[in-house]
């Protein structure tokens, strides 16, 4: 986390959360989301329902990505965010909190840049996504690179797993979408 955002946090602790304004989706990319686009849908659609989604603008600014990169993290629930000083806006997930870049050389890098570490585990979903838990977490491979996945699956480096992806978010302990769930708290609360 920047030391500004640490300075800034320290200055502001009570700065309350934002919810459903930021999305990442299966390609890495961020989207920002205003009321009339959080209006007219969820950022990614569940299976069954009838809403379609409603990504947002693309966000292209280089040097605010670094940023968002650099700040982006998980609270202890599972839920992804990005702490933009002192305020903390929770990340609406399409598909997983990571997007794999695989490498020529094997290795296997986030979409924020980071190392993911040695892969541990290879899941193929019921739509062809293929998935890697690695030590940094769970993602999903980027569609550019799966010729290098299969590469690596025909070498038997890995060996995919059947898995369904709306069983991801509970077996790896992350929530697609904080602001459904602050909705379904609250309703369950009657608030």
């Amino acid at each position: 986390m920047d030391d500004i955002v640490k300075a800034a946090l320290a200055k502001w602790p009570n700065v309350p959360h934002c919810y459903g304004w930021l999305g990442l989706d299966a390609r890495g990319q961020w989207f920002m989301r205003d009321d009339r686009i959080q209006a007219a849908g969820p950022f990614a659609a569940v299976p069954g329902e009838s809403a379609a989604a409603s990504k947002g603008s693309l966000l292209k600014h280089d040097k605010l990505i670094e940023f968002i990169h650099r700040n982006y993290a998980a609270d202890e629930a599972g839920q992804w965010f990005f702490q933009n000083g002192p305020q903390r806006v929770y990340v609406e997930l399409e598909l997983t909190p990571y997007i794999w870049r695989l490498q020529p050389d094997g290795s296997v890098l986030a979409h924020t840049g980071q190392p993911a570490g040695a892969v541990q585990r290879c899941l193929l979903d019921e739509a062809g996504r293929l998935y890697l838990q690695t030590g940094l977490g769970l993602g999903l491979v980027h569609t550019s690179d799966m010729a290098l996945a299969a590469d690596a699956v025909d070498a038997g480096a890995w060996r995919p797993e059947a898995v369904t992806a709306a069983e991801l978010p509970v077996r790896f302990g992350f929530v697609r979408s904080p602001q459904r769930r602050l909705a379904s708290a609250s309703t369950a609360s009657g608030g």
